[in-house]
């Protein structure tokens, strides 16, 4: 359900609750300024949140709805077009956040690049050699073997393997897929991979917030078919 819904019963349960405190009025002043208190409190919701609203569209869609009237638009439209209103509002609010985590990323990243013994891969993530390896390489399709640690850019573990586990390649984040690749058995690498290669704007529930790269140090153990 709409929050505009929320907004209006919150107003008139704060307009009667107005209405309680003031007994000396008359029941038509009363209702007077009970209606005047909820059109002052919706316009100057209204105002702040669609400073371009057509006033007398709203003034038709309040009547009617309100005296029962047949609406110039079914249900379904009204829905639709709230649904997107809210998505739209939530996305302004949204944008400076996600402007200061990109921010924040490239700085992690261009100071990343600059550390010794650090190349770029094709598709930006960077490698440190810690151990080489000698063994095969895996393909996409294979599954792999390895020991892992997984930080967030200020050092806070996030995941971690207390055993070698095995993953299938096609089922891990895009960043691990491109690297191990790349990587023989009996290396030991530290990657740090961009958020579009790991969980780009989405992050991964409370753990891992929206645009954040990560860094792995992985031992390649073994690999199969």
């Amino acid at each position: 359900m709409s929050r505009y819904f929320f907004l209006v019963l919150g107003l008139a349960i704060s307009g009667v609750h107005a209405s309680e405190q003031s007994p000396s009025k008359t029941p038509d002043q009363a209702q007077h300024d009970l209606a005047y208190s909820l059109g002052a409190s919706l316009g100057e919701r209204l105002r702040q949140e669609v400073p371009d609203l057509q006033l007398q569209a709203l003034i038709d869609g309040l009547k009617q709805a309100y005296q029962g009237k047949p609406l110039a638009l079914d249900n379904t439209r009204i829905e639709q077009i709230l649904a997107e209103h809210e998505a739209q509002t939530e996305a302004d609010v949204q944008a400076p956040k996600s402007e200061k985590a990109l921010a924040a990323e490239q700085q992690f990243l261009s100071k990343e690049k600059t550390a010794n013994g650090v190349r770029e891969l094709a598709d930006g993530i960077l490698l440190t050699e810690l151990t080489p390896g000698t063994g095969n390489m895996p393909k996409a399709s294979d599954q792999v073997q390895v020991k892992y640690v997984g930080r967030l850019p200020d050092g806070t573990v996030f995941d971690k393997s207390t055993q070698p586990q095995w993953f299938r390649l096609d089922s891990v984040i895009s960043g691990w897929r491109s690297a191990l690749q790349q990587m023989p058995v009996g290396a030991k690498w530290r990657l740090v991979i961009p958020s579009a290669q790991a969980y780009g704007a989405d992050g991964a529930g409370e753990l891992i917030p929206p645009y954040t790269p990560l860094v792995f140090e992985i031992e390649l153990l073994g690999t199969r078919h």
